[in-house]
């Protein structure tokens, strides 16, 4: 973990968060400025600062990510109404935490492209 990252420190416990999930490997919980009625964010445990940093060894934790999410957002009855799962890469796509993370969103109708 990184003493600096902001998600690291909610994986710690150090900043309150609403966590939804946790297991060993990875942390769910209510982003504070929700874009949805549903937006959860799924971090790994591990501090991984871009999808750029992602190593051969990170696949199976990425994929430990986007099964999460997909059980948030079933969880939260967006299974067959649908849902949208975005991964920021730098701050020109709107990374603003340098910790990998992925946002679950869902109860609204989406528009494509996105922004």
């Amino acid at each position: 973990m990184s003493s600096d990252c902001l998600f690291c420190k909610i994986v710690k416990g150090e900043i309150p968060s609403k966590k939804v999930y946790e297991d060993e490997q990875v942390y769910a919980f209510r982003d504070i400025n929700p874009q949805a009625p549903t937006h959860v964010l799924v971090v790994p445990k591990e501090h991984i600062p871009t999808l750029n940093d992602v190593e051969e060894r990170h696949e199976a934790l990425v994929g430990r990510v986007v099964r999460v999410a997909s059980k948030m957002a079933q969880d939260a009855g967006h299974g067959e109404s649908g849902y949208r799962l975005a991964v920021n890469c730098q701050s020109g796509a709107g990374q603003s935490v340098f910790h990998i993370h992925a946002h679950v969103l869902g109860g609204r109708s989406f528009r494509w492209p996105p922004g």
